[in-house]
C-alpha cells in the first residue's frame, strides 16, 4: 500500500476501492429497503440470492449504503448501519480495536512453553489471524494501521476512536529508537496525510488530539523484570496507557520449572508500581503450565485477587505445540495437557470468583488447532465455558460479562456505585453506574495511593490522587455523536470525573491526575484538567 495514498471521503471510498456491479448494488439497496422496514438482515439477505448462486456479503450491503448516502438520499444513520455491520460485539465495548506486530527481535525469555518461528516475533505463530497481517505487510506500523482501518470501515465498523494494541514479543527489550519510529508511524496513519506535517513524534500525536481516527489507548505488552520507573516515563512518552504483563503463575517453583525468569515478587512489585503511574494493569495468567494440575491451578487464580488485583485478565491455557521446549518434556513423559473437559470445568468454577472491577478479555489463545499436539484444540473455549456456566445455573461478574452492550440505557434511572477494594499501596475505587439488572453502562477507575507507595519520579504524580481510567460502554460512537438509549456521549463520562474528584477531595489529595490517551486529552482539558509532562492534571 502507497504510504501517501490519499484517504477518500467515505462516500468515495466504496466507489473507488471496492468496484461492486450496478447489479449487486441494486440488490444490496433492496436488501438495505427491507431492513429498513424491520426485516431481520440474514433473512432479507437470503430472500435475494445473486444470480450466479450464493448470497451478498454484508460488506456489499455497507458499500451500498455509503453509496446511497452519496446520492444524496437520506438513511437513517447509525441505526440502519450498526444493523447491517459485520461481528458488531467489535465496538459493543466503545472502541474499535487495532492490533498491529511488531517485527521478529530476541526476547530474553527462555519459556519452555513459548512457541518460536523465525518469521515471527517471540511466542507468535505465521498462521494466527493477528499476525498474519502482520507477516504480510512485513510488520510495517504504517501498513498495519491503515489497512485495519480500512478494513473495519469496509464492513461497517466505527473508526473515529481506535485502541492501539502493539503485540510481539518483549516490548521494553526493542531498541527505543525502534519503538518510537514505530509508535509514530502508527500516529501518522491514524491522522489523516492531509494532515501529516513532518515533526516529532510530539508533534504527530499534537495532530492526533483532532484528528479523524482518535487514540484512545495506547497498549504493549512487556515482562515483569523489565518495568522500572525509567520504563514507565519512557512508556509515558510513547503515549502508553495501558500495559499487559505476563505474570502466568504466582507460585515460584512453576515459575522456576518453566523457565519464567522472573519471581512472584518481581512481578507484584512491577504491578504496584505500574498501578502507581496510573497505568492499567492487564495481567496474563496461564494454566495447565508444567508442574500444576487443576487442583493447584484453582489456589493460584485466587492469589490474583490479593495485592496484584489487575483490571483485566487473558486467561491462556498453556498449549502444546512442536516449537517449544515443553513438547521435548511431553514426548518425555513429563508433562500432561489438560482434557477440554478439564480446562472447561476449570475456568467455569474459576470464573465466579472474578471480581466486578476485573475484565476477561480472553480465556484462549487464537491459535490455529491444526499447531497444537495434544490437549484441547477448540478455540471456542468461551463459548464452551459460558454453556457450562448456564448449565451450573452460575454467574461471572467480570466487566465483559456485565457490559451494557446494545441494551437501552435511561441515565437518570441508572445506580452509582462505588466498589472499594484493597490492591499493594493502593486503595481502589471502582465507581460505575449500572442498570436496575446489573449491567454495566460506565465506570472509573480511581487509585488512592497509600503510604509505602513505588516511587515514579513523575512530578504530575506527587500527592496526586489517579484517574487510571475512564470508560462508557455500548456502540462505538463519532466523537461528539449523541442517541438516545445510547450510554456514549450521554454524559455519564463527565458525571464519573465529578464523583472521582469528590472522592478524591474527600481523602485529602489537592489535586488528581489522569494518564489520558493521546485522543482524550481534549475531553480533559476541557474539564479544567490542565496539560502536565506527561500526565493531565487538575487542582482541586
Amino acid at each position: 500500500m502507497n504510504q501517501q495514498t490519499n484517504f477518500f471521503s467515505k462516500q468515495e471510498a466504496w466507489q473507488e476501492a471496492r468496484q461492486y456491479s450496478s447489479d449487486d448494488l441494486k440488490l444490496a439497496r433492496l436488501v438495505l429497503d427491507e431492513v429498513r422496514a424491520g426485516e431481520d438482515v440474514m433473512k432479507a439477505i437470503r430472500r435475494h440470492p445473486l444470480q450466479a448462486g450464493g448470497y451478498l456479503g454484508k460488506h456489499v450491503l455497507v458499500a451500498a449504503y455509503h453509496d446511497t448516502i452519496s446520492l444524496g438520499e437520506h438513511l437513517p444513520e447509525p441505526a440502519l448501519l450498526e444493523r447491517i455491520c459485520m461481528k458488531p460485539v467489535r465496538t459493543l465495548s466503545g472502541v474499535s480495536t487495532v492490533t498491529v506486530l511488531t517485527k521478529p527481535y530476541p526476547c530474553p525469555g527462555k519459556c519452555i512453553f513459548c512457541p518460536t518461528d523465525v518469521r515471527m516475533p517471540k511466542s507468535y505463530l505465521p498462521d494466527e489471524p493477528g499476525a498474519m497481517r502482520g507477516l504480510a505487510l512485513n510488520f510495517n506500523p504504517y501498513d498495519q494501521v491503515f489497512s485495519r482501518l480500512d478494513a473495519l470501515e469496509a464492513v461497517g465498523h466505527p473508526t473515529e476512536k481506535i485502541e492501539l494494541l502493539i503485540l510481539g514479543g518483549t516490548w521494553s527489550t526493542y531498541k527505543r529508537d525502534y519503538q518510537e519510529w514505530f509508535v509514530k508511524r502508527c500516529f501518522e496513519a491514524m491522522n489523516r496525510p492531509e494532515e501529516i506535517t513532518s515533526g516529532d513524534l510530539k508533534e504527530i500525536q499534537h495532530q492526533n488530539e483532532n484528528a479523524s481516527h482518535r487514540n484512545v489507548g495506547l497498549v504493549i505488552e512487556t515482562r515483569p523484570d523489565e518495568i522500572t520507573a525509567d520504563e514507565l516515563r519512557w512508556l509515558r512518552y510513547l503515549g502508553v496507557t495501558k500495559v499487559q504483563m505476563g505474570i502466568q503463575s504466582l507460585d515460584d517453583q512453576i515459575l522456576d520449572l518453566n523457565k519464567r525468569g522472573h519471581t512472584v515478587k518481581q512481578a507484584l512489585e512491577a504491578t504496584a508500581l505500574l498501578r502507581a503511574a496510573g497505568f492499567k494493569v492487564v495481567l496474563h495468567w496461564m494454566p495447565n503450565l508444567m508442574g500444576a494440575s487443576p487442583e493447584t491451578d484453582r489456589e493460584d487464580f485466587q492469589r490474583l485477587w490479593s495485592g496484584f488485583c489487575p483490571d483485566e485478565i487473558k486467561i491462556y491455557p498453556t498449549q502444546l505445540l512442536t516449537n517449544t521446549d515443553l513438547y521435548e518434556y511431553w514426548q518425555g513423559g513429563k508433562y500432561t495437557p489438560f482434557t477440554t473437559e478439564e480446562l472447561v470445568a476449570l475456568i467455569a468454577d474459576i470464573k465466579t470468583s472474578i471480581p466486578r472491577y476485573c475484565r476477561v478479555n480472553r480465556v484462549i489463545r487464537d491459535i490455529p488447532s491444526n499447531n497444537v499436539v495434544e490437549g484441547n484444540r477448540r478455540t471456542s473455549l468461551r463459548q464452551d465455558i459460558q454453556a457450562e456456566m448456564k448449565e451450573r445455573g452460575t454467574r461471572c461478574q467480570c466487566i465483559r460479562c456485565r457490559e451494557v452492550r446494545k441494551n437501552y440505557v435511561v441515565p437518570h434511572q441508572l445506580e452509582m456505585h462505588d466498589f472499594i477494594y484493597p490492591a499493594a499501596f493502593t486503595e481502589e475505587h471502582f465507581i460505575s453506574f449500572d442498570t436496575f439488572d446489573d449491567k454495566l453502562a460506565g465506570f472509573v477507575r480511581l487509585s488512592l495511593p497509600k503510604d509505602g507507595a513505588p516511587e515514579t519520579d513523575i512530578p504530575d504524580l506527587q500527592d496526586a490522587a489517579l484517574i487510571r481510567e475512564v470508560h462508557v460502554y455500548g456502540q462505538s460512537l463519532p466523537v461528539g455523536a449523541e442517541r438516545d438509549g445510547v450510554a456514549q456521549h450521554s454524559g455519564l463520562g463527565s458525571r464519573l470525573l465529578e464523583i472521582a474528584e469528590t472522592t478524591a477531595r474527600e481523602h485529602g489529595y489537592k489535586h488528581i491526575a489522569v494518564i489520558s490517551a493521546v485522543g482524550t486529552r481534549q475531553y480533559y482539558l476541557d474539564r479544567e484538567f490542565e496539560r502536565g509532562e506527561f500526565y493531565l492534571v487538575k487542582h482541586l
